[in-house]
């Protein structure tokens, strides 16, 4: 009994030491590629090596390495991209210590970073992953005026260090009723643009040149940690080396969040979006993209104006969007980007323009469409493998390859 309970013990051990995710040298032919770099190609290959893509085209110009495992499906496109959840913050369980997407501690809290609180092990990641995600957009949601930041990361990893390929992605700010609190926050909305233009004052009128600016910068070495990560954040937001993501569902709030961006020339992204169709030109002028809610997200509160067809109409109007997951509050705390593209293209967005809105237009929302979304040489080695239309309910996922590894190989 005591030798069988140490060799357990060993296993679990053994199981907890970090080993390396190995890239592998390994190709994809499909009946079906869609590169996003233009029209799909009948009987496609790609060709991985060391996690990036080095061939990528039709079958009888793309010579296949021997000793390369090579995966085959009736239709492949690049591995999908989430462009705004809670995923490996909020877990599957819904239990206080796996939800760690919002803390209500104080209605501005933008020092609070995702890669703190992201756990590249939660179910809810290897479910994603299973389903042809390899990228998310993720961080801290709503329920606070601002609750923190966002990371980007692949979805298939030993560490949330080795997770991230943006520690620091945006800004995650909320306007509405998902950010209202009579007895701990602002109560209204008046109050949520207050709060956030006198911190946007106060780090703008901290940039003093000269002397002045010095002993100001000695002074803050002095001041509490908070005050000063907080300073540090809003200065960047100021400076455009971050953005502020802003969630705000209907049209006077998503003006709010415009005024804003025009008062102190900031880089502001509209998240949510369900009334983003009534603001078309405003939204054209302001050159801002829509992180845009889930297709079959629940009509009510604030987004009870919502519609299928939002995301056909910003398409037709130029207006750069992206769909996603969102948050959600009940169990299992996730959506499926690749089936809310599905219902989008249901309801008038043409099919190349619903799979782009989850990989190539996705990856250019949030900034990451130089490594990820197409399939290119040179970019990363993440394909999602169907054996059918990815956009159609009966199809399924196949296989999934990140960073040139088979993440999974599992019929989903």
């Amino acid at each position: 009994m005591i030798k069988h309970i140490a060799k357990s013990l060993a296993a679990a051990l053994l199981a907890t030491v970090s080993v390396p995710l190995a890239a592998q040298d390994v190709a994809v032919r499909a009946e079906t590629l869609h590169t996003m770099e233009g029209p799909a190609i009948s009987d496609g290959v790609v060709v991985i090596r060391d996690g990036k893509i080095v061939a990528v085209g039709p079958a009888s110009s793309i010579a296949i390495p021997e000793g390369v495992e090579v995966l085959s499906a009736k239709v492949a496109t690049p591995g999908l991209v989430d462009a705004r959840t809670v995923v490996g913050l909020a877990g599957y369980l819904n239990q206080f210590d796996d939800q760690d997407q919002l803390d209500t501690g104080a209605p501005l809290q933008p020092q609070l970073r995702a890669i703190d609180g992201y756990n590249p092990d939660e179910e809810l990641v290897g479910w994603l992953r299973s389903l042809g995600v390899t990228t998310i957009h993720t961080g801290h949601g709503p329920g606070t005026v601002v609750s923190g930041q966002t990371m980007v990361a692949k979805t298939f990893a030993k560490t949330a260090d080795a997770a991230a390929i943006v520690p620091r992605a945006m800004i995650a700010a909320n306007l509405g009723p998902d950010a209202m609190d009579s007895e701990k926050g602002p109560g209204t909305r008046p109050k949520q643009i207050a709060l956030l233009r006198a911190a946007l004052t106060a780090a703008r009128a901290g940039q003093v040149p000269g002397e002045a600016q010095k002993r100001r910068a000695r002074d803050e070495e002095n001041d509490a940690g908070a005050n000063k990560l907080d300073v540090q954040v809003w200065r960047d937001v100021l400076a455009r080396r971050v953005p502020l993501m802003v969630t705000a569902n209907r049209a006077q709030d998503i003006m709010s969040a415009l005024r804003l961006k025009e008062e102190f020339n900031i880089d502001v992204v509209i998240d949510g979006g369900a009334e983003s169709y009534r603001l078309l030109d405003q939204l054209r002028e302001a050159g801002v993209t829509v992180l845009l809610h889930p297709t079959m997200a629940r009509h009510y509160g604030d987004m009870e104006n919502a519609s299928f067809a939002t995301a056909a109409t910003l398409r037709e109007a130029g207006i750069p969007f992206a769909l996603q997951s969102g948050y959600e509050a009940y169990v299992p705390k996730t959506r499926v980007v690749l089936w809310e593209a599905g219902w989008a293209a249901a309801n008038g967005l043409a099919p190349e323009a619903a799979l782009a809105s989850i990989t190539i237009d996705a990856a250019r929302a949030i900034g990451v469409d130089e490594r990820l979304g197409s399939l290119n040489v040179g970019k990363d080695g993440d394909v999602a493998l169907f054996d059918g239309d990815p956009l159609e309910y009966t199809s399924h996922v196949t296989g999934v390859i990140i960073d040139g590894r088979v993440a999974s190989r599992a019929v989903r």
